[in-house]
């Protein structure tokens, strides 16, 4: 019996087949699946499904052995028992998350159905019945769904918790199913209603299994689930907590615990089935270590249980070079003396059965991780040939751009040239000529312009990062040019990209002038490497600056935006104000004035001045007038009359 730990923190899985563990089944984090040979630990089938990418792998699921349909009449003819064994074990149940389910198949290589319909969300568990032809699985939704394998469609489907689902476990008997969000139910298969719930855990339950078949006493007769133990982990929580299904059902909480040093990703029991014998415990831990319990489970006990032994694997080394490596799952082998680990990584573990001594507390394996890749790189069978190169035939061979990369000579030839050094030692190069064959002919890397091409650009930017030199660095990247860019970061070597995408975080966070550069290459690496930095499994730690200062800066965008509109509107109003001042100010005196009334001081003084300038001008006229002859003539004649018209009153007058 095996768990695997599912949940939302959980990036790969791994499971191994039911029985004999023939095969290990991983999911890596891009989607794809592989299925490993135990026992060679060669890789057997590689499944890319064709939305691996959007619909990653969320859990996966060994369906029992299974006898497999003949189609068709076929001629007898012996097999051995390896492949009989292979043969009975097939499909391979794979939760998505866009809630789909897949079916595949190892015997054919292929995909056999796809389960759709029955989810909105994440699959988080998939659980097959041990003798019906059905499948069973939870959800985010809330809901549980039972499949059924043949028509591929939904048999029954109901809501069992008000938040997500994590984890399902079906009893041995297959008549009752648990199932587990952050609390534990057991139901009724038959009615689909709660039969028992159990307190749970703090946190999101991330495995469940039974550890016992039968219940420790035959004091009532046994209905198939009352008396038996489980087991439960949650993420987050470093104890593996055991239940009790009781017939009462009053007590809730767990009976024992067991310690553990991290939160449990792959748990896996062995027994007897005698009830004297200890059940066997591996729990392998996110910290990559496994612990080995050994307890009868008899009853409630207080302590928790420390781990009867702790195996830990590590590279050899002296000092710091040593390295521990972790252990991705573990399961007991047929004997349930030996157990079967695997360890190094998702995308290539590596697969060994160990013997150990369990009176020792902790035990630390010292392997060669490298050295073992190597040599089953080396064994595994490769489709690549090597064509016949002759004098006339000028080959192209994949390297750094702008370097000569030389062919590859095969052994025969090595040993013939090893000969003629050894009887010719006159004929052998000097120093010198070497190193001049070896030089790079930077003439012909120039165009006409004399300007380099993109090809040395590439060139001395993946050198700059290797020696980390800052004045070759600020040679390359302080390029304008989109088009150079894009060009550079083409012809840019797939190992340089992670270096280059940190040493530009540095330049990030330094002048705002370089990190207005630096903004074109990140762009530039994001849209051609894109593919290769999804496939990456530690690309987060790597990346995880990176990160946090777009974050921040994102965070500040909208504040700077506010400042930027107050400061445009304060300048546009100075701006304003000074462009009124510089006008020139106009003439305000009025061409014309009317007015309507006037005092009578102001019209006597007009008349004094109108009687003045008339008495003026007539003072002048009888000026004139006496000048003329005719006008003396006149006067004196008017004279002499008035003088005679007054001598005549005087006379009247006496």
């Amino acid at each position: 019996m095996a768990a695997v730990a599912g949940g939302a923190e959980s990036c790969c899985c791994c499971a191994f087949s039911p029985g004999p563990a023939q095969c290990l089944a991983a999911a890596a984090a891009d989607g794809r699946i592989r299925v490993w040979n135990t026992q060679s630990g060669s890789l057997r089938h590689e499944y890319v499904p064709s939305s691996h990418l959007s619909a990653t792998c969320s859990c996966l699921s060994w369906a029992p052995p299974r006898r497999l349909r003949q189609e068709g009449p076929r001629k007898k003819k012996r097999r051995s028992e390896d492949e009989k064994g292979l043969e009975e074990l097939d499909l391979l149940a794979i939760g998505t998350a866009v809630g789909s389910i897949l079916l595949y198949s190892i015997v054919k290589g292929e995909l056999q159905s796809k389960l759709g319909g029955g989810h909105d969300n994440k699959v988080n568990c998939v659980r097959w019945h041990q003798e019906n032809e059905c499948l069973y699985s939870c959800s985010d939704d809330k809901h549980i769904v039972e499949w059924s394998i043949p028509t591929g469609k939904v048999k029954c489907k109901w809501k069992a918790e008000k938040g997500s689902i994590s984890c399902l476990c079906l009893s041995p008997d297959g008549k009752m199913l648990l199932s587990a969000g952050r609390g534990i139910k057991l139901w009724d298969l038959e009615t689909k209603e709660v039969y028992r719930k159990f307190t749970g855990h703090a946190t999101t339950v991330s495995s469940l299994v039974f550890a016992t078949i039968r219940p420790p006493s035959d004091s009532q007769p046994f209905d198939g689930i009352t008396g038996l133990y489980f087991l439960s982990g949650a993420m987050h929580d470093r104890l593996l907590n055991v239940w009790q299904v009781r017939s009462d059902g009053k007590d809730k909480n767990a009976v024992l615990s067991f310690t553990l040093t991290e939160e449990p990703i792959y748990v896996d029991l062995t027994s007897s089935g005698e009830r004297e014998d200890p059940v066997k415990l591996a729990v392998v831990c996110r910290d990559g270590q496994l612990h080995l319990f050994e307890h009868i489970l008899n009853g409630y006990c207080k302590k928790p249980l420390l781990p009867t032994c702790t195996v830990q694997i590590a590279t050899s080394g002296k000092g710091t070079d040593t390295k521990p490596v972790p252990i991705l799952a573990a399961t007991f082998c047929t004997d349930r003396q030996s157990i079967l680990i695997a360890y190094n990584s998702v995308l290539h573990p590596i697969i060994e059965r160990v013997t150990l001594n369990t009176t020792e507390s902790h035990i630390c394996l010292v392997r060669d991780t490298q050295m073992t890749v190597a040599i089953t790189t080396e064994t595994a069978i490769t489709k690549v040939k090597t064509p016949i190169i002759t004098s006339g035939v000028k080959v192209l061979v994949p390297g750094i751009p702008g370097h000569n990369t030389s062919i590859k000579h095969t052994m025969s030839e090595s040993r013939k040239d090893e000969n003629k050094r050894r009887k010719d030692p006159e004929n052998e190069q000097s120093i010198e000529e070497r190193l001049c064959a070896m030089d790079i002919d930077v003439m012909k890397m120039r165009n006409k312009s004399g300007l380099p091409q993109t090809d040395s650009f590439a060139v001395l930017l993946v050198q700059g990062l290797e020696s980390s030199d800052s004045s070759i660095l600020n040679k390359v990247l302080q390029t304008k040019k989109d088009s150079l860019i894009k060009a550079t970061i083409a012809r840019l070597p797939v190992p340089a990209v992670v270096p280059l995408l940190q040493e530009i975080t540095k330049r990030l966070q330094g002048h705002p002038y370089s990190a207005a550069l630096m903004v074109k290459w990140l762009k530039a690496v994001f849209t051609l490497h894109a593919s290769y930095l999804s496939t990456l499994p530690d690309l987060v730690p790597q990346l995880g600056v990176l990160y946090q200062l777009m974050e921040s800066r994102v965070k500040t965008l909208q504040k700077l935006s506010r400042l930027h509109g107050k400061l445009f509107l304060l300048v546009t109003q100075v701006a304003a104000s000074e462009k009124a001042q510089d006008i020139s100010s106009v003439n305000q005196t009025a061409k014309l004035v009317y007015e309507e009334e006037s005092s009578e001081e102001e019209n006597s003084e007009d008349d004094l001045m109108a009687d003045q300038e008339s008495d003026e001008n007539w003072e002048d006229d009888e000026e004139e007038r006496m000048d003329d002859p005719k006008m003396r003539i006149e006067k004196e004649i008017s004279e002499d009359s008035g003088e005679d018209m007054h001598t005549g009153n005087e006379s009247e007058e006496e």
